[in-house]
């Protein structure tokens, strides 16, 4: 009921109103409304923060704790965030900032925290347990803040001034994700990798029409803090197309044997923000409720030195896959995670796809790069004003001296000096305050040196200014050095293959089904280093995959095989390994669409070490034996029987610093070809070389000349319809990537085939600056292509073997066969 005053009520009491309470109630609402949405829940596009979050960054960047300055106690951060910036309590301003320093949290943590900042499955400690400081990352975030780059905003009080916004030298909201729940909306965005959104913004930045589709070849999907693997991408393209969507992660896991006759599962990665105690929580209460069967005991093995380790053990006659599917249905070993792309965007609340999201943060940062460039500019032409007046004053020294020293005063002698040498007030002020050390010829020298560089950078500014293009290229540079310094390769992988389906009680009790069927497909390797699958008919083996109107635009195939999905394949790394695989998990396209921009990485899907990655992929039957060519010059042939069932072995054994450069097939009737990096050929008979060991070291190939090494090794089928050898030459003084070189395309029935273990011919003339030959290939239907996988124009079949290259367009990173 509306409140009423009384005539009796003394006038002291103050005045009373009567108000309806349903308008206050929903003005009061309002208010809250907005104050959760706007200054608590929801991050700004631009710089991806929510305000306690940028408070907290500002505050400690004014504070001093940069990463190479001690830690303070968190309690200090978060009193001078309080007393100073947020409005709130020292319990959310605290919770902010673990999270910030949280690595299962953020893919890129902004804050160095020293002490217990938690676990997926305890909390952290009190503040005045804990220290912190900014993380390199957040340097990035708050760079340049005293020039000018963004407004300043009075703070709750009025008292201090406080960022509106960071100037994100990367898109940290995409890179780290979000969530946050605020009154009739809520934001979840998840992380991504660094290396790969800066590829995506600097794509629109050159190509502003660039289309959802467009970016998804930079970024595939989200990488996630704890790795993991990602099930399906309909969703997240959903998400990128309209903001939201959502996807399924699992478990990194492999089945291992634990003893004599006893398996185990072994988790190593688990899915976003899902600990190992909840796993182990969620198997007992199955185990207990009797949904989940052959479950011998559950051992976390984890610690700091080797990381997760959750070792799953499984009781004798049970199917450990068989397990593993129930653990995926019943456990959060699969997760699901939903994308709402709920941001701030000029102050209103707005769901973004990927193209959006990155949009806004580069208008931030174009706006970010100019205002600090005027601002720049500014200060450069005030100092050069300064200097100019200075060297005026320099060559009249003596004549300055006597107009100050007949002056009355201060006032006076800055009229005199600004009458008698037409100087400005600032001028004659600065020259006012100016030092006898700086009357010395040197200081003279300096000054015009100063001068001169001066306007060297203010010609720059305008410049920078004056260009669109300029300045969205300098945004450019700036996004790449930002990758380069604080990227990280990708942690999470990418799968295509749909998740687990529900299995019926029957079925779960009988034999595993394993639900992908062992059905034809062909594997490829493209010359970016990624592995597909692709679906086949059953009578499609050996025929062809892609019409020549549906072929790929992007990327070559170093090496393709036909197997089965359930078969067993082999992977020859440079490291003289063969890493025996299936293609049942690789990423399954159509066999009627091929992309190959939709595979995964082949060095993270085979976990290669540092340096190593595959070189070609091979059958594992009987016939024909798998030959190795290495960069000094070592052929080996051997036989897959040769070969034992594990799933690392040594198909060579390497020399030290040698290599293999080239592996495949080789029946006896097809031949073998070396090309070195002085331009010689070799091709002769595979018949001439023998099968050996799997532990043999291999026999001469190719004889090189002291300090030249094999560039490509490959075999020509005596089926082959007309293959082309491709050479390209350059200068080894070059800087890799920035001499596109000379190329030459010829047919490979110009060279005489030549013995084993003899020099070759010459295939290709070397021109004037040019020492080497930087790539060659040996095939039917030559792609060339760049280190993005984008095709590279390549001069036309039919020069001479000895002739001289054509210069190139562009700089040639691989070149390969044409999917076709």
């Amino acid at each position: 009921m509306p409140a009423s005053r009384t005539d009796s009520a003394p006038a002291d009491h103050g005045r009373i109103e009567d108000v309806d309470v349903s308008v206050e109630m929903q003005g009061s609402f309002l208010e809250y409304a907005y104050s959760v949405i706007y200054s608590r829940a929801l991050p700004d596009a631009r710089d991806g923060l929510k305000p306690v979050q940028r408070r907290i960054l500002f505050q400690m960047a004014d504070m001093g704790l940069r990463p190479d300055r001690g830690h303070v106690k968190s309690a200090r951060v978060v009193g001078e965030v309080m007393g100073k910036l947020h409005p709130h309590g020292d319990a959310p301003i605290y919770d902010a900032l673990v999270r910030l320093a949280q690595p299962f949290s953020l893919r890129v943590p902004l804050i160095d925290g020293h002490g217990n900042f938690g676990s997926l499955d305890d909390g952290p400690a009190a503040p005045r347990y804990t220290e912190a400081r900014l993380a390199p990352p957040a340097l990035a975030l708050t760079e340049n803040l005293d020039e000018d780059v963004v407004d300043f905003i009075p703070n709750y009080d009025g008292q201090f001034q406080q960022p509106e916004v960071l100037p994100a030298a990367f898109p940290n909201l995409l890179v780290n994700g979000t969530t946050g729940i605020a009154v009739g909306m809520a934001t979840n965005m998840a992380p991504h990798n660094l290396i790969e959104v800066v590829g995506a913004a600097i794509h629109l930045l050159d190509n502003p029409e660039a289309t959802t589709s467009e970016l998804m070849e930079f970024v595939p999907g989200p990488d996630l803090p704890s790795g993991g693997i990602i099930v399906g991408l309909d969703g997240i393209k959903d998400a990128y197309a309209n903001g939201r969507g959502s996807f399924k992660t699992r478990a990194k896991v492999s089945i291992e044997s634990l003893g004599p006759r006893r398996t185990g599962i072994v988790v190593t990665e688990l899915p976003y923000l899902i600990g190992p105690e909840r796993i182990i929580e969620k198997i007992k209460d199955a185990v207990t409720a009797k949904k989940l069967q052959g479950i011998a005991d559950v051992t976390d093995l984890t610690d700091r030195h080797h990381g997760l380790r959750l070792v799953i053990g499984i009781k004798t006659g049970f199917d450990a896959q068989a397990v593993l599917e129930q653990l995926y249905r019943l456990t959060p070993l699969e997760d699901s995670f939903s994308i709402n792309n709920v941001a701030l965007v000029a102050g209103q609340p707005q769901t973004l796809g990927l193209r959006e999201l990155l949009r806004v943060y580069l208008d931030h940062r174009l706006s970010v790069v100019t205002r600090r460039s005027q601002y720049r500019l500014a200060r450069k032409k005030e100092r050069l004003h300064l200097v100019e007046g200075l060297l005026i004053a320099i060559v009249d020294i003596d004549e300055v001296i006597q107009v100050i020293r007949t002056s009355d005063d201060g006032e006076q002698a800055r009229l005199r000096l600004m009458d008698v040498f037409d100087l400005s007030q600032p001028q004659a002020e600065y020259i006012l305050e100016l030092r006898l050390r700086r009357l010395t010829r040197f200081s003279r020298i300096e000054l015009e040196t100063e001068r001169d560089t001066l306007k060297t950078e203010i010609a720059q500014l305008e410049e920078l200014l004056g260009s669109e293009v300029l300045l969205r290229a300098q945004v450019a540079r700036e996004l790449d050095a930002a990758a380069e310094t604080y990227g990280t390769p990708r942690r999470t992988l990418l799968l295509n293959g749909g998740p687990v389906a529900a299995r019926s009680s029957r079925a779960a009790a009988a034999a595993a089904d394993l639900q992908i069927a062992d059905a034809p497909c062909r594997v490829f390797l493209s010359s970016t280093g990624r592995m597909v699958r692709a679906e086949l008919a059953p009578d499609a083996i050996g025929g062809g995959i892609v019409p020549p109107s549906r072929r790929a635009k992007h990327d070559a195939v170093l090496s393709s095989v036909d197997a089965t999905t359930r078969g067993d394949l082999g992977a020859v790394t440079s490291a003289g390994r063969l890493i025996r695989f299936s293609p049942v998990d690789l990423p399954s396209v159509p066999g009627n669409s091929v992309q190959l921009a939709a595979g995964t990485r082949a060095d993270q899907y085979l976990a290669l070490g540092s340096g190593e990655h595959v070189v070609a992929v091979v059958p594992l039957v009987a016939s024909p034996a798998i030959a190795v060519g290495t960069a000094q010059g070592v052929v080996k042939r051997v036989v897959a029987t040769e070969l034992s069932n594990k799933h690392d072995i040594e198909i060579i054994a390497l020399k030290d610093g040698d290599r293999v450069v080239g592996a495949a097939p080789a029946p006896d009737d097809a031949e073998m070809v070396f090309v070195s990096s002085d331009a010689q050929l070799l091709r002769f008979e595979a018949g001439s070389v023998r099968p050996q060991g799997r532990a043999a070291g291999g026999m001469a190939g190719i004889r090189l000349t002291p300090g030249e090494s094999v560039v490509f090794f490959g075999i020509v089928d005596a089926a082959a319809s007309a293959p082309v050898v491709v050479t390209i030459a350059g200068s080894t003084q070059a800087l890799p990537g920035t001499d596109a070189g000379t190329a030459k395309v010829s047919d490979f029935s110009e060279y005489p085939p030549k013995g084993r273990a003899t020099g070759g011919v010459r295939a290709q003339r070397f021109l004037k600056g040019e020492d080497a030959l930087t790539l060659a290939w040996v095939g039917d239907e030559p792609r060339a292509v760049a280190a993005d996988g984008a095709t590279r124009a390549l001069p036309p079949t039919g020069a001479k073997r000895d002739a001289s290259g054509q210069p190139l367009d562009g700089v040639i990173a691989a070149v390969g066969t044409a999917i076709g």
